[in-house]
């Protein structure tokens, strides 16, 4: 899929998302895999004010049921993960989610799972904050560690990420590093939950 039909002359959205909401989920998930860094940059800054709940990124309401987001991101390296989502069981934590970051296993055996919870800003974004560790997870996922385990420092330990909707299925973000932007984007495509 060529996207840069999309982003020239400059970013026509309307358009993007009409393909991103029509095309099958395997098309939807290479569109995203497709996009360039100046592209991710382009429609962060586009989708600001783009409403985002947690239903949209786990649209399932039963606890502890995996939903998976295919991500690209802007590092030129080991581009390709996902991130794995799910609700908490309990009635202890009914306003965030849970999650971790699913990488080859080479990356994962050196930076941990990057274990993660997730909230609702006042600005309608989601907030991935990885100081904060989920304190049960789904059956399947990786042992729970938190930011400094292995040499997660490096990689997890102050790191935020902030979400911007761009449809139903996919959406934006960009990471911090200890409250100030790093310049790094990424892109995900949610997987319709298997229940």
């Amino acid at each position: 899929m060529f996207l840069q039909t999309f982003f020239e002359p400059k970013l026509d959205l309307d358009r993007l998302r009409a393909m991103l909401d029509t095309c099958g989920p395997w098309a939807r998930a290479n569109a995203v895999h497709t996009l360039t860094p100046a592209q991710m940059k382009v429609l962060f800054e586009a989708c600001e004010g783009e409403a985002l709940t947690l239903d949209a990124m786990v649209p399932t309401g039963e606890p502890l049921v995996e939903v998976i987001h295919h991500g690209k991101n802007t590092l030129p390296m080991f581009s390709h993960f996902q991130k794995r989502f799910c609700r908490p069981d309990g009635e202890d934590s009914p306003d965030q989610l849970w999650g971790y970051n699913h990488n080859g296993g080479l990356v994962t055996a050196v930076t941990g799972p990057g274990y993660f919870v997730a909230t609702l800003t006042e600005k309608g974004e989601v907030l991935i904050d990885y100081a904060k560790v989920p304190p049960r997870k789904p059956a399947g996922w990786p042992t729970i560690m938190g930011p400094t385990a292995r040499a997660g420092s490096l990689v997890w330990a102050g790191m935020t990420d902030v979400l911007r909707r761009v449809t139903d299925h996919v959406t934006i973000g960009t990471a911090y590093m200890n409250g100030k932007p790093r310049g790094q984007y990424f892109a995900l495509c949610r997987e319709d939950p298997k229940v």
